[in-house]
């Protein structure tokens, strides 16, 4: 009986690592520490759902490799946009304010532009979709003086 079991197990270890067969596993995650560009802000779809948006801003590092003459430019920001739709979560994020260094794990999408869409559009540019799956708070928001 155990026997049986610990195949089943051990087959399903290995049918995780996998590169053939079943898609099941695939998944597509993004984890980012950063700073939360501004407070939460609460939005509502074309079909009356409500959602929660919020950025969060990391910074390029290490910094691009020196210039000729020897000079290194500064390390940039990334801003990631990301959508929480769970409900649960939405009412943890509206307490959460600009500034306050945070964990993000959200999984993402990867969107083709329309064919016919002006390129100079959203919609007519390749777009990662961040789907908000975990937030921590590692630090406040640094005291206003």
């Amino acid at each position: 009986m155990f026997s049986a079991a610990r195949q089943a197990i051990f087959s399903a270890q290995r049918r995780a690592f996998s590169t053939s067969g079943s898609r099941a596993y695939d998944l597509a995650k993004l984890t980012l520490v950063g700073r939360l560009g501004r407070d939460p802000e609460v939005r509502t779809t074309k079909s009356d759902r409500e959602y929660v948006a919020y950025t969060v801003a990391t910074a390029n590092y290490p910094p691009p490799p020196p210039n000729p003459d020897g000079t290194r430019q500064e390390a940039g920001t990334s801003w990631h946009h990301i959508v929480s739709f769970n409900p649960a979560q939405n009412a943890y994020l509206k307490t959460l304010s600009k500034g306050a260094q945070v964990y993000v794990e959200a999984n993402f999408e990867l969107r083709e532009p329309e064919p016919n869409a002006d390129p100079t559009t959203p919609t007519g540019q390749r777009q990662i979709f961040l789907r908000h799956e975990t937030i921590r708070v590692l630090r406040p928001p640094p005291a206003q003086n």
